[in-house]
């Protein structure tokens, strides 16, 4: 554990991490050791059979205000052909994304199980996205810690599934006086849809600042 400068963590400083590399690697994934991470601004990404703690530099965020909705989206949202809900098939939707035929896929069975089981305590939470049949067709999940959401990830079955999840995610968030929306790393895709790339040190900043407001998912 570090107390430099009061800091307190059994990670290194996230400060300390390469800007595109993992800062530790190792470890477990017990619930404790999840939540000391993300509080402190890490998250676990395995590759392979290793597992590895990464605080990348820069950190992409979204603004709760500031997604990106297009014309064609906005049509599919007012065309009914979806619903969503929040946190009624969590484990569904951790599968989900953890199911990438052809692509490989860092959600591994023992992430899976680590993230079912957070959701169990409150801390994972998801949104689904149903057809007017009722079949899960796409969705999100993401770690929650005081008014932060760390997003992990998401999957969709039909065009436009996941990117409906993010627009509830969002509302949902704002309406709940959550303060950061953590979209990790700024691929292309997310900053389409709204994300910023940011210097981990002001994440960092963001996150001490959101991690103990009270605010409930």
């Amino acid at each position: 554990m570090s107390r430099a400068s009061g800091y307190r963590s059994r990670f290194p400083h996230p400060a300390t991490a390469p800007a595109d590399a993992p800062l530790a690697w190792g470890g477990d994934l017990e619930p404790e050791t999840l939540l000391d991470a993300y509080r402190h601004g890490i998250f676990p990404w395995p590759s392979g059979a290793e597992l590895f703690w990464w605080s990348p530099d820069p950190r992409a965020v979204i603004p709760l205000d500031g997604l990106r909705i297009t014309r064609s989206l906005r049509r599919t949202l007012r065309s009914g052909r979806f619903a969503h809900s929040v946190d009624r098939a969590c484990a569904d939707v951790v599968a989900a994304c953890a199911l990438r035929p052809g692509e490989g896929t860092w959600i591994t069975p023992a992430m899976v199980d680590a993230y079912v089981a957070l959701h169990h305590l409150g801390f994972v939470h998801s949104v689904e996205v149903w057809d007017d049949t009722g079949e899960l067709v796409g969705g999100l999940y993401g770690v929650t810690v005081g008014a932060a959401f760390v997003g992990e990830s998401m999957f969709h079955r039909v065009a436009d599934a996941s990117k409906v999840a993010l627009v509830a995610l969002a509302e949902h968030l704002g309406a709940r006086r959550f303060v950061l929306l953590d979209a990790q790393l700024p691929t292309e895709h997310l900053c389409r849809l709204g994300a910023t790339a940011i210097p981990r040190a002001r994440y960092l900043e963001l996150l001490a600042d959101a991690r103990d407001r009270p605010a409930h998912f």
